[in-house]
């Protein structure tokens, strides 16, 4: 078993609250979990209203697939509007 972590660092800049950061990234979370089956959390910058940190975990009998899925991800967020990917990091277990 293996499993595939990726952490990914965005910028809500349009947000002006807390409340409308949230909307952006509820939006973002549910199409991650919907789309690859994958569980997500919000797990950094919480109180900022214009940064976030997700955490994405995935699972899979093979470290191939499962890269694959983790950069079709990266893709994916890259095209959410509302937000920018700042940074992103991979981490296989």
């Amino acid at each position: 078993m293996t499993i595939g972590v990726l952490t990914l660092e965005l910028a809500v800049l349009d947000a002006q609250s807390l409340k409308d950061k949230r909307r952006v990234i509820q939006s973002v979370k549910v199409r991650l979990r919907n789309t690859f089956n994958v569980s997500v959390a919000e797990v950094g910058c919480l109180d900022q209203r214009r940064h976030c940190r997700l955490a994405v975990a995935m699972v899979s009998r093979e470290t191939r697939p499962l890269h694959s899925q983790l950069d079709k991800m990266v893709d994916f967020v890259r095209r959410s509007s509302g937000l920018t990917l700042i940074d992103y990091d991979r981490e296989i277990l």
